[in-house]
């Protein structure tokens, strides 16, 4: 239950697709003067170093963050594509970044005055310096490792009050928190997934969520590798959306096969990894999807790794 450690995974595409997310639906719900309450079930160690032990085990920053720093600078290489579609996948790697990817670098870069990305915020830094000082946060994690590590990166913020670590089951305690004084709440959901349970896991605690709290946001991440479950999720919620008479969201990026291969001349087997991942959000801002629409396209084209790099958007209610 506790052998996941997101430090190994910091900073990948899977990362830059929850945060880029994270970021512009933060951005939109801070408009408005009242107070907002973020809750993250899952808050991990809150803050990563990519030139660290873990990271750099695993260098799947490498293909993700770091390559859109590195990309920032000079045009990106185009992803294969067929021979008639060159110049136009070059063109687009050559285009602005879209404002949703330009907004999540610039709130990286806040982290590293000197350049690079040394240091990779999770989600709970990442919303604590967009909060602003009438607002609360609130994290659970379990994992004793990450736990006590997210207390002390905690700690050094000097908040106070505003935010909260608790070290709790934040499927089984979260909902205390809502409905939140103010009535604006973001809950973000990104389980390891590592137990199968996790998938049920999320569905029961949205609908009672949404039971309590009708018109919160709800942010959920979720892998798509080959298991039932994960393919299930975005449907099962998209039919608690729907029924309940609320809007929806959902966004994918893929950057590679998800096929097993096997080495002709070792017979070694190689697992590809995560290659893809998704975010489905409930009563999601209006402003949303058109910036992940521009966005999507580009960390397809400055993401992705072989020809079965994709995307997907839609929306309903």
């Amino acid at each position: 239950m506790f052998s996941y450690r997101h430090a190994f995974h910091a900073g990948n595409h899977a990362d830059v697709l929850e945060h880029t997310v994270l970021i512009a639906t933060l951005d939109h719900l801070l408009e408005k003067e009242a107070a907002l309450t973020v809750v993250d079930t899952h808050a991990g160690a809150g803050l990563y170093r990519l030139d660290g032990d873990y990271a750099g085990t695993s260098g799947e920053a490498a293909d993700g963050v770091l390559r859109l720093l590195s990309d920032k600078k000079e045009p990106a290489a185009p992803a294969p594509a067929a021979k008639s579609a060159t110049k136009k996948v070059a063109a687009e790697t050559e285009a602005p970044l879209a404002d949703a990817i330009a907004r999540y670098l610039a709130v990286i870069g806040d982290f590293n005055p000197k350049g690079g990305a040394r240091v990779y915020p999770g989600s709970p830094f990442i919303v604590q310096h967009l909060l602003r000082d009438h607002d609360k946060l609130k994290l659970f994690e379990l994992h004793p490792t990450d736990a006590r590590t997210l207390d002390a990166n905690i700690a050094q913020l000097e908040a106070g009050r505003q935010i909260a670590v608790l070290r709790e089951d934040g499927f089984g305690s979260a909902t205390k928190f809502l409905p939140p004084p103010s009535r604006r709440a973001l809950v973000l959901m990104d389980p390891s997934y590592e137990m199968k349970t996790d998938y049920g896991r999320v569905l029961d605690f949205t609908a009672e969520a949404l039971k309590r709290f009708a018109t919160g946001t709800y942010a959920v991440w979720y892998p798509i590798i080959p298991r039932p479950e994960a393919h299930d999720l975005p449907r099962r919620l998209k039919t608690m959306a729907t029924k309940a008479g609320k809007s929806w969201l959902h966004a994918t990026l893929t950057v590679k096969s998800s096929k097993i291969t096997k080495d002709a001349a070792s017979g070694e087997t190689h697992r590809p990894g995560l290659p893809a991942s998704g975010m489905f959000l409930i009563n999601p801002p209006y402003t949303l999807k058109p910036l992940l629409a521009a966005a999507l396209p580009q960390l397809v084209q400055r993401l992705g790794q072989d020809r079965n790099a994709a995307f997907s958007l839609d929306s309903g209610g």
